[in-house]
């Protein structure tokens, strides 16, 4: 599961704004079923940020939003982001070089319902 935050931020307070981040991926990071993140800024506006988690499964970054520190420096921080779907799952996927492989959606039965 991929959860992306977007987020669009005045560059004099950059500096304070990656600062919470880095404390916010920390805290999510530490959280079970916690596979990935990054931080990252746009090439062409460096106003926008996004802020990437990759998780286990939907369950495993649901329970880790109720975590202790993640309420204390994500959840403050992940407020603030645009206001838009962030969560994602997967339902196809491919290392370099390889084959692709598709899953089912929990949605509903069958891929990509």
């Amino acid at each position: 599961m991929l959860v992306t935050n977007r987020f669009v931020v005045d560059e004099d307070v950059a500096a304070a704004f990656t600062e919470r981040a880095h404390a916010a991926l920390a805290a999510l990071a530490a959280r079970p079923g916690y596979l990935r993140g990054e931080l990252v800024r746009a090439l062409d506006d460096p106003r926008h940020w996004c802020l990437v988690t990759e998780w286990e499964s939907v369950g495993t970054y649901r329970r880790a939003l109720g975590g202790f520190d993640v309420k204390v420096h994500a959840t403050p921080l992940l407020a603030e982001s645009i206001d838009e779907p962030s969560a994602y799952e997967t339902l196809a996927s491919a290392g370099p070089g390889g084959e692709v492989s598709v899953a089912t959606s929990d949605r509903a039965a069958g891929p990509y319902r």
